[in-house]
C-alpha cells in the first residue's frame, strides 16, 4: 500500500463521469433511507412501493453499474480509471456497510434535503444530521465492527463524530479532503495547507545535484520492489533552496508529488502529533503526496521538540524525504544521507548561462569574476538574472529614445555585481551589523609599508579565481585557500577604517560581528554561533570583521576542567572555518600578545597599526575637515601637537564643527581647544601646555 509508486491515468472524460457515478451511488443509499422511512411510518402501499421502485430504477440503470440485482457496487467506469469511490473503497479497504455511512455522509453534504429525511426517520427535528445508529437500522449489511476506533472510517478520519451523549447518537460528518476527493478533487488537506512552505523550481539544478536527484529516485524505485516501507532520504547541507529542488526533481521524475512541513509544525501533544501523522499517511494513499520535512533550523529546537520529531520519523508510515544541517542519526528505520554542497564553481557558470538567455555574451568574463566572489543557489541565480534582464530591458528602451553620443548610463556588469551583493546578503542580523563602507583611500593616513599590505589585500581577493582555479593552486589542497588579516594597534589607530576601506575598494558587504552575542557561558553555544556566522556568510560577496577579537581568540588555556576543554575546542573550530571561508575575514585586537600564537601562524596577513607621529597627525587634521566646511586660521602643524590617534581626532574635529556651527562662526583654533579639552576630559588624560601652545 504505501510502495505502490504508480499513478493512475486519468481521462479527460473522467470527472464527469465520475460525478454521475457518485451521484448514482449516493441515489442507492437515499433508496434505503426513504424506504426505511415509509416502512417506519406503515405507509407502505401499493403508489410508496411503485415510486421507491422507480428511484430504485434510476439509480441502478446504468452502463456504469452491473445488472445483478443482488450486488450494488459499481465496475471499473468504462473500463478506465476507477472512480473517486472505488479508490477509496481499495485504497481503506472499506466494507460494502463502511462506504454506504461514507456515501450517507456525502448525500447530507451534497443535498441539504437530506436533513428534513434524518430528522423524519429520527422523530426529531433536532437530529438532522447521520448517526451511527441511523446507519446500522437503514443500510444493508451493517455491522458493529465499523464503528471501531480502528476500523477504517475513524482510523483515518474519513469521517468525524460530533460531540454527543453516546457515539451511536453523536452526529456524523465527511471529512471535507475525503469529500473533495470523491468529487474528484485533489488538494492538500487544510490541515496541512496550514502549514505547508513554499517549494523552489527547480529549472536550474546543476549537474551534481541532479545527479543526486536521480540517486533518490533509484533507491525508492528499488526498495518498492522489496520492502513495504521505503527508507527515509536525508538531504544535509547548508544550502536550504537546493535541497528542496532535489527532493522536488527526484519525486517529479517518479510521478509523485510533494510538499513540505517544517519541523517546527510538529507539535508535542501526542493526539496533535498523531493527527497529523495520520493525514500525512493518508495524503500519501489518496494523491502519491511525499513529505518533505524540513529540520534546518532544528538545532535551536527545545528538547522535547527533538524527541517528537524523531517518535514522528520513525513511525509515519509515508515516503519522507528530510531536510537537515547537520546528519541525524538513525535509529530504527532505514535513513540514508546525502551531502549536499553548493554547486561547483563550473556548474554556476553554466546555470548563470543558462539563467542570462541572450543577453549572457554582455557579461563574457564577467560570470566567471562573479561566482569567484558569489556562491549563489541555482535559485538566487535565476531571481538575479530576472532582475538583470529587467534592468537591461529598461537601458536598451532608453538608448531607442535618445541618441547614442547623449546616452550615458551604467555598464550592465554594474548592475549585475550590485544584485548579486543583495542578493547574497546573509541574514545576520542577530549576530552582526552591516557596516555601509565611506573611507577613501584619500582619508586614510598610513605608514607606507602597512599600506602596501592593505592592496595585496584587494588584489588577493581580487585574483583569487586566477590563482586557485586558472592556475591550479587550489588544487593542490582545500586547506589554506581562505583569506584572513589580523589589524592590531592601539585604539583609533583606524583599523575599522581600514576594512571599510577593502570593502569598499573590492564592492563587498561589510559585517562587525557583535561578540557579546557570540560568546556564550553554556558549553557548545559559542560554537554553534559561530557556525551560524559562517555559514550565513558563505554566499559570499561578505567581509567579516570580528572587532576586539582577544576576547573570542585569545590564547588557549591550561585544560583544568570541561569549560577549559571546549573553550579550546572553540578556538579550534575558529580555526578550521576561517581557514575554509571562501570569503575574507578580518580580526581586530588592541592587543596582539594576546592573540593565540595558533591563530598567528595560519592568518595570511598580519597589519600592526601605530600610533601616528606629528607628521601623520598634521595630514589627519588636513583630511578630517570636509572641503565644503567653513575653516578659519587652522594651523595643521600646531595641532599636531596633540598626541592623539586619528579616531580622536575625527572626534575633536566633529566636535568643533558643532561648536563653531552653534556660535554661527566658521571653525577656528578656539572652538578645536574646546572641544580637545572634552575628549581629553573624555580619555580621563591631562592635557599639557606643550600640546596647546600658542593655540590661541
Amino acid at each position: 500500500m504505501y510502495t505502490d509508486l504508480s499513478i493512475p491515468k486519468i481521462t479527460k472524460n473522467w470527472f464527469q463521469t465520475n460525478q454521475l457515478y457518485l451521484m448514482r451511488a449516493i441515489a442507492r443509499v437515499e433508496y434505503f433511507l426513504k424506504s426505511n422511512i415509509d416502512r417506519a411510518e406503515d405507509t407502505v402501499d401499493e403508489e410508496n412501493v411503485q415510486r421507491w421502485e422507480e428511484i430504485r430504477e434510476r439509480a441502478y440503470k446504468s452502463e456504469n453499474f452491473q445488472d445483478d440485482e443482488e450486488n450494488f457496487y459499481p465496475t471499473d467506469i468504462a473500463n478506465e480509471t476507477a472512480s473517486a469511490l472505488e479508490q477509496l473503497t481499495n485504497i481503506f479497504d472499506l466494507s460494502p456497510f463502511e462506504q454506504d455511512i461514507l456515501l450517507l455522509c456525502a448525500g447530507a453534504e451534497l443535498d441539504r434535503n437530506w436533513s428534513l429525511l434524518f430528522a423524519k426517520f429520527q422523530g426529531n427535528p433536532q437530529q438532522n444530521h447521520p448517526t451511527f445508529s441511523l446507519a446500522l437500522e437503514v443500510l444493508p449489511e451493517s455491522h458493529w465492527s465499523a464503528l471501531m476506533p480502528n476500523a477504517s472510517l475513524r482510523r483515518w478520519r474519513l469521517i468525524e463524530v460530533g460531540a454527543g451523549n453516546t457515539l451511536t447518537t453523536s452526529p456524523l460528518r465527511i471529512d471535507e479532503r475525503i469529500l473533495h476527493h470523491l468529487m474528484g478533487v485533489q488538494h492538500l488537506d487544510e490541515r496541512l495547507a496550514e502549514i505547508e512552505l513554499p517549494m523552489p523550481e527547480a529549472n536550474y539544478l546543476g549537474l551534481s545535484h541532479q545527479e543526486i536527484a536521480k540517486q533518490l529516485a533509484d533507491i525508492w524505485l528499488q526498495a518498492s520492489d522489496e520492502t513495504e516501507m521505503l527508507p527515509v532520504l536525508q538531504l544535509c547541507g547548508t544550502e536550504m533552496a537546493s535541497k528542496s529542488a532535489i527532493a522536488f526533481t527526484a519525486c517529479t521524475s517518479l510521478g509523485l508529488n510533494l510538499y513540505a512541513i517544517s519541523a517546527e509544525s510538529i507539535v508535542t501533544d501526542t493526539n496533535q502529533l498523531n493527527l497529523i501523522k495520520c493525514l500525512c499517511e493518508r495524503e500519501w494513499m489518496l494523491s502519491n503526496r511525499v513529505l518533505l520535512l524540513d529540520c534546518d533550523e532544528l538545532e535551536i529546537m527545545e528538547a522535547n521538540r527533538n524527541s517528537a520529531i524523531a517518535r514522528f520519523i520513525e513511525s509515519i508510515h509515508c515516503p519522507l524525504i528530510i531536510t537537515s544541517r547537520d546528519r541525524r542519526r538513525q535509529r530504527q528505520r532505514p535513513l540514508i544521507t546525502f551531502d549536499v554542497h553548493q554547486p561547483t564553481s563550473e556548474e554556476q557558470q553554466l546555470i548563470w548561462q543558462n539563467a542570462l538567455g541572450n543577453i549572457a555574451p554582455n557579461f563574457q568574463g564577467h560570470v566567471e569574476t562573479l561566482v569567484s566572489h558569489f556562491s549563489l543557489s541555482p535559485t538566487d541565480i535565476q531571481t538575479a538574472s530576472l532582475r538583470v534582464k529587467s534592468l537591461v530591458k529598461k537601458v536598451e528602451e532608453q538608448r531607442d529614445k535618445e541618441t547614442q553620443e547623449s546616452l550615458v548610463s551604467p555598464s550592465p556588469h554594474f548592475y549585475l555585481w550590485d544584485i548579486c551583493r543583495n542578493q547574497a546578503r546573509p541574514r545576520l542580523d542577530e549576530l552582526a551589523q552591516r557596516i555601509e563602507p565611506s573611507a577613501s583611500w584619500n582619508d586614510f593616513v598610513l605608514p607606507e609599508k602597512e599600506q602596501r599590505i592593505l592592496h595585496e589585500i584587494v588584489a588577493h581577493v581580487a585574483q583569487r579565481t586566477k590563482v586557485y582555479k586558472s592556475w591550479g593552486f587550489g588544487s593542490k589542497s582545500g586547506r589554506g585557500l581562505g583569506i584572513s588579516a589580523l589589524f592590531s594597534g592601539a585604539s583609533g589607530t583606524g583599523k575599522t577604517t581600514a576594512a571599510e576601506l577593502l570593502a569598499k575598494e573590492l564592492q563587498l558587504d561589510l559585517y562587525r560581528i557583535d561578540l557579546s552575542s557570540i560568546v556564550n557561558k553554556y558549553i557548545g553555544e559559542t560554537e554553534k554561533n559561530l557556525r551560524r556566522v559562517f555559514d550565513a556568510a558563505e554566499t559570499g560577496g561578505v567581509i567579516l570583521l570580528f572587532d576586539e577579537a582577544d576576547a573570542l581568540f585569545g590564547k588557549r588555556s591550561e585544560v583544568k576542567d570541561s569549560h577549559d576543554r571546549y573553550a579550546n575546542m572553540e578556538v579550534s573550530y575558529l580555526l578550521q572555518r576561517i581557514e575554509s571561508y571562501h570569503g575574507l575575514a578580518i580580526l581586530t585586537t588592541n592587543l596582539k600578545s594576546s592573540i593565540d600564537q595558533a591563530f598567528l601562524r595560519r592568518l595570511r596577513f598580519v597589519v600592526q597599526f601605530p600610533f601616528p607621529d606629528a607628521k601623520q597627525r598634521a595630514e589627519i587634521w588636513q583630511r578630517v575637515f570636509p572641503s565644503q566646511a567653513p575653516t578659519e586660521g587652522l594651523d595643521f602643524a600646531k595641532l599636531a601637537q596633540l598626541s592623539v590617534t586619528g579616531g580622536n581626532i575625527r572626534n575633536i574635529a566633529l566636535n568643533a564643527a558643532f561648536i563653531a556651527a552653534g556660535a554661527n562662526e566658521p571653525l577656528r583654533m578656539k572652538h578645536i581647544l574646546q572641544a580637545t579639552k572634552n575628549e581629553y576630559i573624555k580619555l580621563e588624560r591631562s592635557l599639557t601646555d606643550t600640546e596647546i601652545n600658542n593655540w590661541v
